[in-house]
């Protein structure tokens, strides 16, 4: 949850995480239990729907991790199932995630159970390298609509939404006092944003700052009734009118200096560009607490949400799922760690160690009880949106990422037109 990876705690809720891994060349001896004796109860394939593979195989977990709090946590859950079902298991932290399951997969021997990015599953499913055992959950109602979408595939559920995040805007508090303002001033529309972002811009100190791609820019376009792409990414809609809209704010914002970039600022990400006293306000995710607890612990700060734009409220999700193999052996038991990894129980778990929201809604009240400064990234499960799924979008996006960088310089119009027709290309 790839294209975040230089900031802390948010590769894995974008797309994929690193911590520390071998050797590239354990992937081939992680062992999956493909030596086993495996029976099959019916089609183990891609398509679902059908019986599970059924074996005495041990399974292999492999996971994307933003850090050692994460990898300890599945870790542990993993290894509280194996316990209670008697199924050996094992959990592998990737340094490259992407990488390491596209080589599982070409030697047909890939993990039985692992993270799956949104970008990739259209891919991995058209394959056939997964299985979809969506509809083999005990519950999917459960499970937020929006993540369900974003993990469904030729009208097929194929995997179970791991956690999700969403973004808000992130105030340091210090500043914000300093310039004179008080919580009746927290910015409700665009036009309250700029004028707090202008005011609270001083010397070194920026209003706005924000990594300058897509995955922060694009809550100004759902806030404008757009996004790059429909809901089920059947349908690319990037150079629509409110895109343009929201870019054109976003230009104006930089142009007039009340936002920067934060690469413009020296910092990697709004997270360190907030923590350094660079910004005095930062659009990110709810991964930003642990960044600023371990980094900046002395950054006074606080979570709003982002103010509505022409259409109302509006920001992006991010999510992984996971994902099983149609290849695995041990299908079944693949299926039962799954429903255990996102009881609410585990899922509060994993929220407790590393910052995630849970994927079901019976779990929210607990998690907003649990850290009521964070409410306002899990209220916006009501009116988030999902990044691209489409096949090959991940590459598309990455393009129109690399140009975002200039667009105070750049014609908003322009840029969002070839990523119109490259996305177009992607559905022909």
């Amino acid at each position: 949850m790839q294209k975040d990876t230089m900031q802390k705690g948010l590769a894995v809720r974008i797309l994929s995480g690193a911590a520390a891994f071998t050797t590239v060349l354990a992937l081939s001896a992680c062992g999956s239990g493909f030596g086993g004796n495996a029976t099959s109860t019916g089609s183990g394939t891609a398509g679902g729907g059908g019986g599970l593979t059924s074996s005495s195989s041990a399974l292999t977990v492999m996971i994307g991790s933003s850090g050692n709090a994460e990898t300890n946590a599945v870790k542990s859950a993993v290894a509280d199932w194996s316990k209670s079902s008697g199924t050996k298991a094992t959990v592998i932290a990737a340094s490259n995630l992407d990488q390491q399951l596209a080589q599982g997969f070409a030697a047909k021997k890939p993990a039985d159970v692992f993270y799956l990015s949104t970008g990739s599953l259209a891919g991995y499913a058209a394959n056939g390298s997964l299985l979809a055992y969506g509809d083999q959950l005990k519950d999917t109602s459960d499970f937020y609509p929006t993540l369900v979408k974003s993990f469904t595939y030729n009208n097929k559920l194929y995997c179970a939404p791991k956690d999700f995040s969403t973004l808000q805007l992130v105030i340091n508090t210090d500043m914000w006092k300093a310039a004179g303002l008080t919580d009746s001033d927290y910015p409700k529309t665009w036009d309250q944003l700029e004028a707090v972002s202008k005011k609270l811009t001083t010397g070194k100190q920026t209003g706005l700052v924000v990594s300058g791609q897509y995955e922060r820019l694009g809550a100004f376009m759902v806030e404008a009734g757009g996004n790059l792409m429909n809901a089920d990414s059947t349908q690319a809609t990037a150079n629509s009118a409110a895109n343009v809209q929201a870019l054109t704010y976003a230009k104006k914002l930089l142009t007039d200096g009340a936002m920067k970039f934060a690469a413009d600022t020296g910092a990697s990400w709004g997270g360190e560009a907030l923590g350094k006293g660079l910004a005095a306000m930062t659009i990110e995710g709810n991964w930003i607490t642990g960044g600023m607890q371990s980094d900046y612990p002395n950054i006074k700060y606080k979570v709003v949400p982002l103010p509505s734009g022409p259409k109302g409220q509006g920001t992006l999700e991010f999510t992984n799922c996971w994902g099983i193999a149609a290849d695995s052996p041990n299908q079944a038991a693949a299926l039962k760690l799954v429903e255990q990894l996102t009881t609410k129980s585990d899922q509060l778990g994993f929220a407790k160690a590393f910052g995630v929201m849970p994927s079901i809604q019976s779990a929210a009240d607990s998690w907003k009880q649990a850290y009521p400064q964070l409410a306002p990234f899990m209220d916006a499960a009501a009116y988030a949106q999902g990044v691209p799924a489409a096949k090959g979008s991940a590459a598309v996006v990455s393009d129109l990422d690399s140009k975002l960088g200039s667009l105070a310089k750049s014609d908003p119009k322009t840029l969002l037109d070839e990523t119109q027709k490259n996305l177009q290309a992607l559905l022909k």
